[in-house]
């Protein structure tokens, strides 16, 4: 069986993927309402989470793929609690049902080997998610990027699998992806990841000037980072954070302030 490794390159591709995600504006209150109900629920991921040492969120996001969010279902593959799982992985949880989310989740978790010492950066969280579904449109059709992950975003047309093993060009996803859900709680200020910390608290807008390209002193790019991390916070604001200050991130700026950047020639 083929394995997909967490090379540098790959990496790369996931922080680029989630840095430049634009969530489809026609779906963007379905993406905030499935956010907002999950974040509601945050105490009961959160105790399985610090059992496992697992992020909340990644839990989280699992339910919402594999269970719609019902916690009457296995986070295995969304079969009910009543009884052992039928589909893949089948038979699980050992033991006597009924079983209780909670239970059913730590096996979950378990079976596929995830604890504190598993990769928890942003691209290895993706990387887990991407794993949990399968690698069938990596390795097949690598022309569409894994709706489990991508749907409801800039990254995502159609293209799925309607069936085990039948693939359709035209089939579109209609449940929003993994990625997207959490590239919207990290604008919601709901999670961040260890090799992304949040920026610190200001108190006001991180100041800026306009370049229309990337700054040559590394301070400013570090300084432009934090300022396009700021704007990512606010509802509907989505600006890739490279370091440089230019038309975007200028644009954006304008939407949460009424000011362009200082510098920017349409301010004048």
């Amino acid at each position: 069986m083929a394995r997909l490794s967490l090379s540098p390159a790959l990496k790369k591709e996931y922080e680029q993927l989630f840095n430049s995600c634009l969530i489809n504006p026609a779906k963007f209150d379905d993406v905030n309402r499935l956010v907002e109900s999950l974040y509601s629920h945050r105490d009961q991921y959160q105790d399985v989470a610090e059992k496992m040492g697992i992020p909340w969120a990644f839990i989280a996001v699992v339910h919402n793929m594999e269970s719609s969010q019902n916690f009457k279902k296995h986070l295995h593959n969304g079969d009910p609690l009543s009884a052992r799982t039928v589909q893949v992985p089948k038979g699980r949880p050992l033991g006597q049902p009924p079983f209780t989310w909670e239970t059913s989740a730590v096996d979950a978790l378990n079976l596929r080997k995830l604890d504190a010492r598993t990769d928890w950066t942003l691209p290895g969280t993706l990387y887990e998610l991407e794993l949990f579904n399968g690698i069938g449109y990596r390795l097949y059709h690598p022309h569409v990027l894994s709706p489990y992950l991508w749907s409801f975003s800039n990254h995502y047309q159609s293209g799925k699998y309607v069936s085990d093993g039948t693939w359709s060009d035209s089939a579109k996803s209609a449940q929003c992806g993994a990625a997207v859900l959490l590239r919207r709680m990290a604008e919601n200020g709901y999670i961040d990841f260890v090799d992304q910390p949040s920026p610190v608290a200001q108190d006001g807008p991180i100041i800026v000037n306009y370049s229309a390209t990337k700054p040559h002193n590394a301070e400013d790019v570090v300084k432009a980072e934090n300022l396009q991390r700021w704007l990512n916070t606010f509802p509907g604001i989505f600006v890739k954070v490279d370091g440089s200050p230019g038309n975007r991130t200028s644009e954006a700026y304008y939407k949460v302030t009424g000011q362009y950047l200082p510098g920017d020639p349409r301010g004048s």
